[in-house]
């Protein structure tokens, strides 16, 4: 069994790695809450710069949290690369706090494909996005 502090320092080094993910890391300020095998927590403070002309985040923001969540979920302890092959996402409700947190867990994994999930939610509780990623490994 992996103790819980094991988590905490590879959390470090797992935040320290995706610091190349500049999209993801400096553009849009995501954040890495938490990096477990199969699973991932990732956060962003909503700014002006990710809402659109109705004053809610624009999906392209929401789609990135999830996207990337599941990318931590998939590759935080993987020796294997695993990208996006196919991403479907269903926007809920528009975000009414001022963060966005997204869950993504793995529901399968197989040899070279793999399934995951992303729950995007605000701090609030309000149920913002569904997706569901397949992924594919490419070593």
């Amino acid at each position: 069994m992996v103790e819980r502090s094991q988590f905490m320092s590879a959390l470090e080094e797992i935040r320290n790695r995706f610091k190349n993910d500049h999209f993801a890391m400096e553009t849009t300020g995501i954040v890495i809450d938490l990096a477990e095998p199969g699973k991932a927590v990732c956060s962003m403070v909503l700014e002006e710069r990710h809402m659109n002309e109705n004053n809610v985040p624009m999906g392209g923001a929401v789609f990135t949290l999830a996207d990337f969540a599941c990318a931590i979920a998939a590759n935080g302890y993987s020796e294997r690369k695993t990208v996006s092959q196919n991403v479907s996402i269903t926007f809920l409700s528009p975000a009414k706090g001022k963060r966005l947190i997204a869950e993504a867990t793995c529901l399968r994994e197989g040899r070279t494909t793999a399934l995951y999930t992303a729950d995007v939610r605000d701090e609030l509780g309000t149920y913002v996005a569904h997706a569901v990623l397949n992924g594919y490994a490419i070593n």
